[in-house]
């Protein structure tokens, strides 16, 4: 793969010295095509004594024909529209620079834009069109870059299904989504393949659009059995929630129950509509979950639905599971907590120590408001190498949040922290940190904090700060 502009210069200059095209890029990727384009006019504009002699003609070359492909490669990119028009009606006999034709369908020039048009139409078939989809359709987002994208489609059109479901493992997600909206509008796809499409996808434009038209082709009353459990069974939460939706119509609202814990809240949303359709009360089922005596079987999902749809009463629900051995619940119950605005602060803060990930970082989020009110010394205890790193997170993220002269110690202590995306957050908070009221007392420990991370500033912007700080220089 070429890097930008500077892989694309190198690339002209190796087609300059004869190097053949196939060796200098990598065909298949629509990105070395488009830095080549722009490296060989970088050559053009600032190292124009390497080109070839034929470059310096003006306004035209006398004669194309003799050039080989490297060279009209070169041609295809020129500077001067009317050598890359003239390159265009030489490229037929070159399959290889079709490439370089897509580009110039979108050129500036009218006229270069308009033969390289002709040349698309003439030489695109259902083959030449699935190899050149991606770079035709990253072509295509530029200003008269549509053409291209129209040709695509038409020609597409006419594969076969095999053809076109060659592009649907594409590593490109755009050539995806573009199969994918054929084979929809070809209905090319039965509603189960689409299912199944919309769970295997990465892409959330194919997961929307293939769970949608899976449902969208099944007519009511019609089986279900093949299109709803592999949204349902998706790890991608946008495919589940289309088949949580789909339960209704198909009549299984039963099953939107067991949807109610789900890990994802627009899943637990879709389930609660479902539910409530059919004259069910989503709350119940979330306070009988929250009270069972079996609480070990508790999804953390019903925790925070909890919160989602119930009251501030509720809050009674969660502040018992905050003792719960699984930390996904014990993290759920602070975040619900958290959203029924029923933060103690002082019932919270032991949190800050869990042995889950989870519950210190839901403990932190809910705490900022009341960073100030938490002891400084206690947090920063907090931030020691000693302590676990999901702890000095969560401590130095409400120390951060204090501000003055408290968040700059723990910034500055955790300089050397061994854990380096930690470092990289305490250089951060340093450099934004700015004197507060509580400064001015403390401003010869400030000094010394400032000179301590010197490394971090610029002698001007250190000497501003230590300004700001109070401290003489």
């Amino acid at each position: 793969m070429l890097e930008g502009t500077e892989g694309g210069t190198a690339a002209a200059m190796r087609l300059v010295e004869g190097a053949p095209l196939r060796g200098t890029l990598d065909a298949a990727d629509p990105s070395d095509w488009l830095a080549l384009d722009a490296g060989v006019r970088e050559v053009a504009r600032y190292r124009p004594q390497f080109l070839p002699e034929w470059e310096h003609c003006a306004p035209l070359p006398a004669d194309l024909t003799q050039l080989g492909e490297s060279q009209l490669a070169l041609a295809l990119c020129h500077r001067n529209g009317r050598i890359r028009q003239e390159a265009v009606g030489r490229s037929a006999r070159y399959p290889g620079l079709l490439p370089l034709v897509v580009i110039r369908c979108a050129d500036w020039v009218g006229p270069v834009r308009e033969s390289a048009r002709q040349l698309l139409r003439e030489a695109l078939d259902v083959d030449t069109a699935r190899d050149l989809a991606p770079l035709i359709l990253r072509v295509g987002r530029r200003d008269r870059g549509a053409f291209g994208v129209g040709v695509l489609g038409q020609v597409l059109r006419r594969a076969s299904r095999g053809q076109l479901v060659a592009l649907f493992a594409d590593p490109d997600r755009s050539v995806r989504r573009f199969a994918y909206r054929l084979a929809v509008e070809g209905r090319l796809l039965n509603p189960a393949e689409l299912a199944r499409a919309a769970a295997r996808d990465e892409d959330t434009v194919v997961q929307d659009l293939c769970a949608t038209a899976a449902l969208t082709a099944l007519g009511d009353g019609e089986a279900y059995e093949d299109v709803l459990p592999p949204l349902l069974s998706a790890r991608h939460p946008r495919t589940r929630s289309a088949g949580v939706t789909g339960l209704r119509r198909a009549g299984w609202t039963e099953q939107a129950k067991s949807f109610l814990g789900d890990r994802s809240a627009l899943v637990r949303a879709c389930a609660r509509y479902v539910v409530r359709q059919q004259g069910g009360d989503p709350v119940a089922w979330y306070r009988e979950r929250c009270t069972a005596p079996d609480g070990l079987e508790l999804p953390p999902g019903a925790v925070i639905g909890l919160a989602e749809c119930g009251n501030r009463a509720d809050a009674g629900l969660l502040w018992p599971l905050l003792a719960h051995p699984t930390a996904g619940v014990r993290a759920r119950a602070v975040a619900g907590l958290r959203a029924l605005d029923c933060v103690d602060v002082e019932q919270l803060r032991p949190f800050l120590d869990d042995p889950g990930v989870s519950v210190v970082r839901e403990t932190a989020v809910a705490l900022l408001p009341s960073a100030k009110e938490l002891p400084a010394d206690w947090l920063l205890e907090r931030t020691g190498s000693e302590r676990p790193r999901h702890v000095r997170v969560g401590a130095f993220r409400l120390l951060d949040a204090r501000g003055g002269i408290v968040a700059l110690r723990a910034a500055v202590g955790l300089l050397e922290d061994p854990d380096a995306k930690l470092r990289t957050w305490a250089g951060q908070s340093v450099q934004r940190w700015h004197p507060s009221a509580d400064v001015p007392c403390c401003a010869a420990e400030a000094g010394e904090l400032l000179d301590r991370s010197r490394h971090l500033f610029s002698d001007h912007v250190l000497r501003r700060r230590k300004w700001e700080a109070g401290v003489g220089i």
